[in-house]
């Protein structure tokens, strides 16, 4: 039974430590990917993993909403997508997303809400303020799934 309801992750300082890697920004200011595929993941990944794969069996979409890298070339966004897709197939292999939407830097998150109840975690509170649904901060991801 479908619920048309999409839980939502941003990945940078969600689920992935992008700014936990050394020299993170100067490696983006020279275009240099390596932070999207070194980045660390924030919370264990497996428990994750089993609950998002629990609720998209009771009906629930999975979906990723990320933003590509501020001020970057057409070549380094194709390579900043490219990394991020890895990421998430190496860390969550067993999830089957919905729907990736890797986006522009500053495109609204909330232009992919498409139901109030849909769920969006991220740890920039103007796209939390800003979503049209449920929005999360990233303290508890799990114990919040788990409440949904």
């Amino acid at each position: 039974m479908r619920k048309n309801i999409t839980i939502n992750f941003d990945m940078d300082g969600t689920i992935a430590d992008l700014y936990g890697v050394e020299n993170w920004l100067e490696m983006l200011i020279a275009e240099d990917p390596t932070p999207y595929t070194e980045a660390l993941p924030l919370l264990c990944l497996s428990a994750l993993a089993r609950k998002l794969n629990t609720m998209q069996k009771n009906g629930y979409d999975l979906g990723v909403i990320s933003w590509l890298s501020k001020e970057a070339t057409a070549e380094y966004n194709e390579a900043v997508t490219e990394a991020k897709l890895r990421w998430l197939a190496k860390h969550l292999p067993s999830v089957h997303w919905d729907c990736i939407n890797i986006v522009p830097y500053g495109t609204p998150k909330q232009n992919f809400c498409g139901n109030p109840l849909d769920v969006l975690f991220d740890d920039e509170e103007h796209n939390r303020n800003a979503w049209t649904g449920r929005a999360y901060d990233v303290k508890n991801i799990l114990e919040i799934l788990k409440e949904i």
